[in-house]
C-alpha cells in the first residue's frame, strides 16, 4: 500500500517535515520494522527518507528520538485511517516511548 503519512514521495520525510529541506528521497522506510514490517507495508506505515536519515548515523537506526517520533506519527496515522482495528492487538506492544 502507498504511504498514508507521505504525500510526496520524492522528498524525504525527516528533511522536508522538520528541517523545511527538499532533500531528494532515496530509500523507504517502514515504521514497525522486525516482525511487523508486513503490517507497516500492509497498512501504509512508511516514508521514504534520504541516505543520512535513513542509514547514516543521523538516521531512524542510530538516533532512538527519530524512531520514537516516526513511532508516533505512524501510530497516529494508523488509528485515524482505519478506527476499526486495535492498534495494539494487530503490533504486539503500544510503541510509546516507555515501551
Amino acid at each position: 500500500m502507498k504511504s498514508i503519512i507521505q504525500e510526496d514521495e520524492s522528498v524525504c520525510y525527516i528533511c522536508d517535515m522538520y528541517l523545511g529541506l527538499e532533500t531528494p528521497a532515496a530509500e523507504m522506510h517502514h515504521i514497525f520494522g522486525g516482525p511487523n514490517r508486513k503490517l507497516s507495508e500492509k497498512y501504509g506505515l512508511k516514508v521514504k527518507l534520504c541516505y543520512y536519515h535513513h542509514r547514516g548515523s543521523g538516521g531512524v537506526h542510530f538516533q532512538p528520538y527519530l524512531m520514537d517520533e516516526l513511532h508516533d506519527v505512524g501510530k497516529l496515522a494508523f488509528i485515524q485511517k482505519f478506527p476499526e482495528l486495535d492498534f495494539r492487538e494487530m503490533f504486539g506492544k503500544e510503541y510509546t516511548h516507555a515501551d
